[in-house]
């Protein structure tokens, strides 16, 4: 089970998705690792897939932190979900579960079995009144967001809505109690802003649509620039020397955004003709652009800050001016681990509860087999412990077996302090020991397969659901570092213009897919597909943060290397599918991955099935009677004849199958040089 004493809190905002795991340590909470992981383009940008980039960045996030042993909390957007909130009339506390089912099912506009609901009730000390907040969110849309996260091995322990994650930060930070002066909190997201409004022990939650992209927008109409070259000059706009301009242009979408707060705060003191709001405290990133506090200082007539760092919350550190610098970005994390350490001041939690018992059951599943192990050794002690101290002799000599067990342990010490030896005066057997540290970059490669026929399955979707491409096989050849110094005939690079000296050489893998595609009716239109979906993914994700290996292609990665036209005949059988188009593990064998021979060494992934009725596999064929290479072909035989895979159905008349080779490297990058006082 998950730590309830550690969480990470994760948001997937526009821009980036931000990480905050905290550590209860006393009444307080302290900061055990965070991260930050910017989307390459803004989700708001005209024309961009955003549940492929939210994929790619969950992807590149999920590579650089340990989730293990501890709870997971997430948000879903204010303007995907609902806050309702309503006065209770004067009930017995055991029937306001009942009251507030009826509010949701007058409140909520959608059938209540249709979404995921919880509530909150706030009462204060000076009023018998009761007010509820109930916060409800689409079956679908949870299980689509839950979905996302799936896909890379998360599963939530929380999901609640941004803005009571927002609220619960400052509430816990500023410690508030019936007694703050009434405080509104303006979140300004990027297509959407949250108004919280908490006052005398209650909240209050609005979302309208206006932000950080209008402002953007507003800027590309007046300066005439792209979406991407507005949004840098929004950035920059408190330093640039045309700030004045720039606030001219953005004035209108100033206006509309203190008009919805004033609309907001006008209906809530309808609402409540006692209410008291005194100060308005800015979240996000959009609070940064020049004169929006003073604009809206004048408008509603009240002191307006910006949060510029947590009273509650710090890190110490190498890392700590990193945190202190993007502080505005984390409330919404800060508020998410908060809940997952039970010290939110609201704990709705949207989390299906099928999902809760289904991720509850498949946690405790490891742990039957241990604990009917213990059981069976206490059981056994219990019994055999008597008699073995009855019949115990203390002159009984140590059995022959340890002394021997000790001897091979020692003999084993003494090898591998050999071939330590041999790796640092030998080149080749260190490429070898080499190859542990690199041991998890296979995987990666093939989550990079995945992601990419994702991608292209998202800009290409076929009309009947099926996979825009089929991997037929997949191949890694792993190559060391090459060594030039011997070669009078290498010709070395040019050096940096920057003057730093030339990169040393890299290991390399060196990848060959083949793919098919029946989803284009000629050989030049499925060049294009290829072009647009597998050749732009490899370019365009050659880079990115917390991968070890940067991608290498040519200007043409890909090749035709077979065109077929279904004739009412049947291709050979190939690997299984999923209906994403992603191989599934069963379908493929993982061969070798090492130097051989030559010093190149390859991992096969591809069609392993053999015919029923091939020669029988003799598991003890070994070096002295077999190939490495015989070895492999005599086990896929035998994984044939015990697990036949199905045979490709024929290939419709007048369909064009077309067989692409896309060939990459992956470059792997040297190891992040250790810092001083961490153990090496």
């Amino acid at each position: 089970m998950p730590s309830s004493s550690v969480c990470w809190g994760i948001e997937i905002g526009a821009g980036s998705i931000k990480g905050l795991k905290l550590e209860a340590a006393g009444d307080g909470v302290r900061v055990a690792d965070f991260i930050h992981v910017p989307h390459k383009a803004v989700l708001s940008t005209p024309g961009i897939d955003q549940n492929d980039a939210m994929r790619i960045g969950l992807g590149a996030f999920i590579n650089q932190v340990d989730l293990g042993n501890a709870s997971v909390a997430i948000s879903v957007p204010g303007h995907s979900a609902f806050a309702r909130f309503a006065k209770l009339p004067p009930v017995e506390p055991k029937k306001v579960p009942d009251i507030v089912k009826f509010e949701a099912v007058q409140q909520i506009p959608f059938p209540i079995e249709q979404v995921e609901w919880d509530y909150q009730t706030f009462k204060s000390d000076d009023s018998p009144d009761i007010e509820v907040g109930i916060f409800a969110i689409t079956r679908e849309r949870i299980m689509e967001r839950l979905t996302m996260y799936e896909e890379v091995g998360i599963t939530p322990d929380y999901v609640t809505l941004s803005p009571v994650a927002a609220y619960n930060a400052l509430a816990f930070d500023l410690s508030f109690t019936e007694k703050t002066p009434g405080t509104i909190i303006l979140d300004i997201g990027t297509t959407s802003t949250d108004l919280v409004i908490a006052e005398a022990g209650r909240v209050w939650i609005r979302t309208f649509p206006i932000g950080g992209h209008h402002f953007t927008e507003a800027l590309v109409n007046a300066f005439q620039l792209s979406y991407p070259k507005a949004e840098k000059l929004k950035r920059e706009a408190e330093s640039s020397k045309h700030a004045r301009h720039i606030f001219q242009a953005m004035r209108p979408i100033f206006g509309d955004l203190a008009q919805d707060v004033q609309r907001s705060i006008g209906y809530y003191q309808s609402l409540h003709k006692d209410a008291k709001l005194e100060r308005l405290i800015g979240l996000g990133s959009t609070f940064r652009l020049p004169g929006l506090r003073k604009y809206l200082r004048q408008q509603v007539q009240m002191d307006v800050f910006r949060l510029e760092q947590f009273k509650r919350l710090s890190l110490e550190g190498p890392r700590a001016g990193e945190f202190q610098a993007q502080t505005l970005q984390f409330a919404t994390a800060y508020g998410l681990a908060l809940q997952g350490l039970g010290m939110a001041t609201l704990e709705a939690n949207l989390m299906p509860a099928s999902v809760i018992k289904t991720a509850m059951w498949q946690r405790k599943v490891k742990w039957f087999g241990v604990a009917a192990g213990v059981a069976v050794a206490a059981g056994a002690a219990m019994f055999v412990r008597p008699f073995i101290d009855s019949t115990a002799v203390n002159d009984n000599p140590p059995p022959r077996e340890i002394d021997a067990v000790i001897s091979r342990v020692n003999s084993l010490k003494n090898d591998a302090q050999d071939v330590l030896q041999a790796g640092q005066e030998n080149p080749v057997v260190g490429q070898v020991l080499n190859l542990l540290e690199n041991r998890d970059i296979p995987a990666k490669i093939l989550n990079d397969v995945g992601l990419m026929l994702q991608s292209a399955q998202a800009k290409a979707p076929t009309k009947d659901g099926d996979p825009v491409f089929i991997v037929k096989s997949l191949s890694m050849d792993y190559s060391p570092p090459v060594d030039h110094s011997n070669d009078p005939n290498y010709v070395p690079p040019p050096p940096p213009a920057d003057g730093s000296p030339p990169p040393p050489p890299r290991p390399s893998i060196e990848v060959t897919m083949e793919i098919s595609t029946t989803a284009a009716a000629t050989q030049a239109d499925a060049q294009k597909l290829v072009i647009s979906t597998i050749d732009a993914w490899l370019k365009a994700n050659a880079k990115r943060p917390g991968v070890p290996y940067d991608i290498e292609v040519t200007p043409n990665p890909s090749r035709v290397v077979g065109t077929e036209v279904g004739g009412g005949r049947s291709e050979p059988a190939g690997p299984g599918v999923t209906q994403t188009g992603v191989p599934e593990t069963r379908t493929g064998i993982m061969g070798r991955f090492g130097p051989s021979g030559g010093g190149r060494g390859g991992a096969i992934m591809g069609e392993g099935g053999g015919s029923p009725g091939a020669g029988a596999f003799d598991p003890n064929a070994g070096a002295a009677s077999s190939t490495p290479d015989q070895s492999t072909a005599s086990a896929l035989e035998a994984i044939g004849r015990l697990a036949p895979l199905p045979a490709t159905p024929p290939i419709a008349e007048g369909t064009t199958v077309t067989t692409f080779r896309v060939q990459w490297s992956n470059m792997i990058n040297p190891p992040a040089p250790k810092s001083e006082g961490e153990p090496k």
